[in-house]
């Protein structure tokens, strides 16, 4: 038998279509809805990522909360069954409570391996990131609606038997918001994927918060360069949000790596098109096809359903690169250092490349920078 009844979030005015809040309009089962929250130090010697997830077409809510701490990855995972009520967003040893929607959050972890309590207070108004769109020969494969913040962040963490306090001015917050349709694991192969190989990708997504102004850039290109993506939007105190043009990045790796240490993004002033340079100081590092879920994760991925009340808690060591050989075909997150027109700012420099992408020079999965 069907449970078919109202669900608590049927008794509020927020529909969207003439279905119980319990569905989703979209009937594919790979839809989604979560959320990313970053908490970095300024010198580089913690990142922390906590995010949560609902998938309502294959009923799974998850989470996780990974800390980078010198050489090791600290991780919890957790998994349940998605129930009735979409406004407790708990699911394991993991919690996410909004206080003041679009201001202020709280994240909270407590498992005896890793713990954090956190405070997320945004400095700045939530900006829409562009609309989303892939498709993988005629079929959608990804539409997905975001936006991003940067704010103030305070609270604990505790790794062990360590304690590292998290303070104002000490530590910045990024976050991003996303919702729509999205590959989870299982997504069918078949003529669609023989006749439409992957053959590169390159992305570069940037939320960095300077004390006055927030900026974000994100970046998108297949193989040969062509760009399905492209957005650079500085948001000021008190002023309309600026688009400073078509983003462009010099990249430095590590020799024999995709990994990268440094950059330069060029970008255009629009009152009189003379140039400006966003630099890039790689301070931390976090794949996030380790411990955070992200495909191609091989241990645990979003989405995926692990039964009732399922969590999991692990210690990656990241001093040998080629322990984690998937990692190089994933998203990578690296807390920075950033300066734009005079001012230092801090945030993520979120970036994956693999296979060919002409304009770096790469030339299959196995190129690498000399």
């Amino acid at each position: 038998m069907i449970d078919d009844r109202p669900v608590p979030l049927d008794e509020y005015p927020v529909h969207q279509v003439p279905l119980s809040m319990r569905h989703v309009a979209s009937g594919d089962r790979n839809a989604y809805d979560r959320c990313i929250f970053h908490v970095l130090d300024h010198r580089g010697r913690a990142l922390l990522i906590l995010g949560l997830g609902v998938y309502p077409n294959v009923g799974v809510i998850d989470a996780y909360a990974t800390v980078r701490l010198g050489d090791a990855l600290h991780a919890v995972r957790a998994s349940d069954a998605l129930g009735d009520d979409r406004m407790n967003l708990a699911v394991g040893p993991l919690r996410i409570t909004v206080e003041e929607p679009l201001r202020r959050l709280r994240l909270r972890c407590d498992d005896a391996s890793l713990a954090c309590d956190i405070t997320w207070t945004a400095d700045f108004p939530a900006l829409w990131e562009p609309h989303h769109v892939q498709r993988r020969g005629g079929r959608l494969t990804l539409e997905g609606r975001r936006f991003v913040q940067a704010g103030a962040v305070e609270g604990v963490i505790r790794v062990g038997g360590d304690e590292i306090p998290v303070a104002p001015g000490e530590w910045t917050g990024t976050r991003d918001r996303s919702w729509g349709v999205r590959p989870l694991p299982g997504e069918e192969g078949g003529r669609l994927a023989a006749e439409n190989p992957a053959e590169g990708f390159h992305w570069i997504w940037c939320p960095v918060r300077f004390e006055d102004r927030f900026l974000m850039v994100v970046v998108q290109e297949d193989a040969d360069g062509y760009r399905t993506l492209g957005d650079a939007t500085l948001v000021r105190e008190g002023g309309r949000d600026l688009q400073l043009g078509w983003p462009q990045a010099d990249i430095t790796y590590r020799s024999g790596t995709r990994q990268p240490v440094s950059a330069v993004i060029h970008l255009t002033r629009p009152a009189d098109r003379t140039p400006l340079e966003l630099g890039v100081e790689v301070l931390a590092s976090s794949p996030l096809a380790v411990g955070a879920g992200y495909p191609p994760a091989d241990d645990w991925q979003h989405g995926t359903w692990r039964g009732r009340s399922w969590s999991d808690r692990r210690v990656y060591d990241l001093s040998d690169p080629a322990a984690h050989p998937l990692a190089r075909y994933g998203v990578t997150d690296h807390s920075a250092r950033f300066t734009l027109d005079g001012q230092v700012g801090y945030g993520i420099f979120e970036h994956g490349s693999f296979g060919r992408h002409d304009p770096s020079g790469f030339t299959g999965f196995d190129s690498v920078a000399p």
